[in-house]
Parts: C-alpha cells; structure tokens; sequence
C-alpha cells in the first residue's frame, strides 16, 4: 500500500533505516518514531501532514487528538500472515512456535473487531478497509478507485496500479 500511495503521488514518511530484504524486497516504508507513540513521543507528527505513514492497528490508540486522520486498512488472510511470518523466522534461524499460530487467527479477529470500533467512534479518524489479497489478485482498478475516493486527493491509478508486484505474492492460503 505504502508503495501505490508514493506511486500515486503522496509523499510518504520513512526513514529507511530497515532496508529491503529477501522478505521484503521492495522495502518496508517504516518510520522507527512512530515505534515510539505509545510512550507518548509525538513530535515527529508535525512534518506528517500531507503524508502517508505506516503504522500498525495497535499503535493508532496513541495518535494524539488534534490531528485528523484518513487510515486505510489493509487486510490479508490470516494464515497467510502466519506462514509469511513463520518462513521468516526461519530464513532469520529463529524457530517458530507453532502451538501459538493455532490461537493467532482468533485472537487477530478480536484485535481488529476492536481497533476498528474505536476508529469508527473517533471523530478525528475516518477509515477504509482494503483486501490484500484481492488487490493482488487483479481486483485493483476498482479497489485503487476506492482508495482515490477516499483520500479526496487526486492521484495517479495507473502508476497506483503498476506499483503492485504480483510476484511478491508469496504465501497463499
């Protein structure tokens, strides 16, 4: 997402301090501030105004109030997550623990159920869910369009579009 969103025109916020690798080749568009949001460090938002950040559901509690925000939520099957983190445990030779992945998916439901009922009842944030998987799958020109509409900004779908690597699609349930 983060890539369709610099393709398309919005700048985005990164630091780039973690580098592209076998997993992610393409990159990993993170800020190592926004890491820091739940101890209450909150400056570096000065100069995100206009820009796309990635940040994960649990830290969005932290994000402070005199801010508007538009967050997309990207969603992909939960066992695709599981393996995708497995097989990168295992390139990093940390074993994973598969007695826990059998209680991920249900707890993950939980944790979204509530993250996106507190962002529906912030009257600072306005969200948009997107399919990982059928995005990469070939349903993007109406899910880039949805995207576009709710950004209110305008961007470009093509280069939105050229920006999603199929091939990058790895782990499939």
């Amino acid at each position: 997402m983060m890539k369709m969103l610099e393709a398309g025109g919005i700048p985005v916020l990164t630091d780039s301090l973690r580098q592209a690798d076998i997993d992610n080749p393409e990159g990993y568009y993170e800020l190592e501030s926004v890491k820091a949001l739940g101890k209450g460090e909150v400056n570096w938002l000065n100069d995100a105004e206009g820009h796309a950040i990635k940040i994960i559901s649990a830290l969005l509690v932290h994000l402070p109030v005199e801010y508007t925000y538009r967050v997309i939520f990207m969603q992909r099957d939960m066992q695709e997550i599981i393996e995708s983190q497995r097989r990168m445990l295992i390139r990093r030779d940390v074993p994973p623990n598969a007695d826990d992945d059998s209680h991920l998916p249900a707890l993950y439901a939980k944790h979204l159920a509530k993250v996106s009922r507190w962002v529906s009842e912030q009257p600072n944030f306005t969200a948009h869910t997107v399919d990982y998987n059928s995005l990469v799958k070939g349903d993007s020109p109406a899910a880039i369009q949805k995207i576009i509409d709710f950004l209110q900004r305008p961007m470009d779908m093509t280069k939105m579009q050229q920006a999603i690597t199929p091939s990058l699609y790895r782990n499939r349930s």
